[in-house]
């Protein structure tokens, strides 16, 4: 079997509002991984556009993300930030995983039943596609390792499949080329943490959303300190104490959900957040929560205003890291072409 190099590579949408979900489903590990791993961290713009956007909101969004990715502690020196869309290989190798694909596997996907809803028939291709460009955008890079927050397990698991049957499929071609006996790792996902499902303030059954009408749903990256604690202190409850044992917040959504942010925002596991805080009022912990809040979280939105404020910064982190990322990407792609036998 191929030893590939430990790699990671993830990706978040450039859909505006960032909010403490994706911070904490997804923008931690980031930061925790740079520090041991080899890191290509993407602002997915093509994904974007599987619905429709304005095209003045999207490039902000795409400047907003790649801002929150340094405010929040990803050093775009020592790893790689980067736009898809300014790295032809992503969109060329979703075009070979297309063919690779089973329609059979992407009629599997959840995510696309939930986003296209009633209206399948009006879902863009790419919507019931995208599947297939996030295992090119992970396999482009021969990416081993992927931080995803839970709902998108389902998708490393196609990109383990199209990997596997690449492999499969082309092995002769491979083995031809010298490429071994396997082109293609199978990346595992990396789903961690005591909030990998972040839920929304107003309702404890719903994902938190940038989509949710009400902002109070959600803790934005760039609120200011006031607005994170009123938040905070308005989110929904239920009437009993919290309890002292992480069994008793079954049946209770929101109470899980408000103790999961202490616990992710502190660094401690539930378990130990409800040894502190069990028999206390809502009112009580709410309060300590408010202020753990603004104090992790305030100091990156004022990170965030001082970059946006250079959106030359900005492009130029992009364009650096879009040039980092071409050279792996245009490597595979090469010897992409070569074991499908194109001629180039």
């Amino acid at each position: 079997m191929a030893n590939f190099p430990e790699r990671v590579f993830s990706g978040v949408q450039p859909t505006g509002n960032l909010h403490l979900g994706n911070y904490l489903g997804a923008i931690v590990k980031f930061v925790e991984l740079q520090r041991s791993h080899e890191c290509l961290y993407c602002v997915v713009d093509l994904h974007a556009i599987t619905v429709p956007q304005k095209p003045a909101e999207l490039k902000a969004s795409i400047r907003e993300l790649t801002a929150a990715y340094i405010a929040c502690g990803v050093d775009p020196a020592a790893h790689v930030i980067f736009n898809q869309s300014q790295v032809s290989g992503h969109a060329e190798l979703a075009w070979v995983f297309n063919c690779v694909a089973r329609i059979g596997w992407l009629n599997r996907m959840t995510q696309f039943k939930e986003k296209a809803g009633k209206d399948r028939e009006n879902a863009s291709v790419g919507l019931y596609a995208y599947p297939c460009l996030m295992a090119a955008d992970i396999l482009l890079y021969k990416a081993t390792h992927v931080p995803v927050g839970e709902d998108q397990k389902q998708h490393i698991e196609l990109a383990r499949d199209v990997a596997q049957k690449f492999n499969l499929d082309f092995s002769e071609s491979i083995a031809a080329n010298g490429f071994g006996d396997q082109f293609f790792p199978l990346p595992e996902p990396l789903i961690q943490g005591p909030a990998t499902r972040v839920m929304s303030l107003r309702d404890g059954s719903k994902k938190m959303s940038k989509s949710d009408p009400s902002d109070y749903s959600r803790i934005n990256l760039s609120d200011e300190p006031d607005a994170i604690a009123q938040k905070v202190r308005k989110a929904k409850t239920d009437p009993e104490p919290l309890p002292s044992e992480v069994e008793g917040l079954a049946g209770r959504p929101e109470a899980d959900n408000l103790v999961g942010i202490f616990a992710a925002l502190s660094g401690r596991a539930k378990a130990q957040v409800l040894q502190e805080f069990g028999g206390a009022q809502f009112s009580a912990f709410k309060t300590a929560l408010a202020d753990l809040a603004v104090d992790r979280l305030a100091p990156i939105g004022v990170e965030m205003r001082r970059l946006s404020a250079d959106p030359a910064y900005i492009d130029g982190v992009l364009v650096d890291g879009a040039a980092r990322a071409r050279k792996i990407a245009d490597e595979t792609m090469k010897a992409v072409k070569d074991v499908l036998g194109f001629v180039r």
